[in-house]
């Protein structure tokens, strides 16, 4: 059935506009995912998402349990977009509960934090499995819940008297990293057959005017002919 609509939807656009869509899809992931717990500053929350949208990552999982996420539309550019944006936001879903939901869909939570025993970016074992990369407020970093769920921790190698770097920073300093090493490996980062059809549904939805209506009228003709 997501085949058909699809192809439904995509008579609705050009064909270099799908195939566009298609190309990007080529370099989406999941295998790495971004985890942003309490960032604050709509400037750098929407960089953060500019950056993801901009390295292949294609889901971030939004935990507001004291601050709302603001975008900021001038910066974000759109990219909220094409993400697939899953928040934490009610009084069941915290820290706690996020992390341990992506611990149970295969993902060993990583904590961008200075700590004892850490990693850094040239070391970090990619091949072990999916990542959550957690990155925490500007002023604060991450929680000391987030720090105790971590399976591993990871910070970029720094030779300056300043001892961090703004959150929008580090965010595309380690995807930029990462996702390269990705790129020349053997891992098999990149989207299944069925999340591709699912995430290419949904940005034609987002792409088309009253696509509701369209699908509503797709779903009267093909219930007629069956009938």
């Amino acid at each position: 059935m997501e085949e058909q609509l699809i192809e439904y939807f995509s008579q609705f656009l050009t064909p270099e506009r799908v195939t566009r869509m298609l190309q990007v899809l080529d370099n989406r992931t999941k295998y790495l995912t971004v985890v942003l717990e309490d960032v604050f500053q709509p400037q750098n929350a929407s960089a953060v998402l500019r950056t993801c949208e901009c390295f292949g990552i294609q889901d971030i999982h939004i935990i507001e349990d004291r601050n709302d996420f603001i975008v900021d539309p001038n910066i974000a550019m759109g990219a909220s977009k094409w993400l697939s944006m899953h928040h934490y936001n009610s009084p069941q879903a915290t820290t706690r509960e996020a992390l341990l939901g992506l611990k149970e869909n295969g993902y060993r939570i990583v904590a961008t934090t200075p700590h004892e025993g850490d990693t850094t970016l040239e070391e970090f074992d990619l091949e072990k499995g999916k990542a959550a990369l957690i990155f925490g407020t500007e002023l604060t970093g991450i929680s000391d819940q987030a720090c105790e769920l971590a399976d591993e921790f990871l910070k970029i190698p720094m030779h300056g008297f300043t001892e961090s770097f703004n959150i929008s920073n580090s965010v595309a300093i380690i995807l930029h990293h990462l996702s390269y090493r990705l790129s020349v490996s053997k891992i098999n980062y990149r989207l299944t057959q069925k999340e591709r059809q699912a995430i290419l549904l949904e940005w034609l939805r987002g792409s088309i005017k009253s696509s509701d209506l369209l699908e509503k009228n797709f779903f009267n003709k093909l219930n007629h002919r069956i009938s």
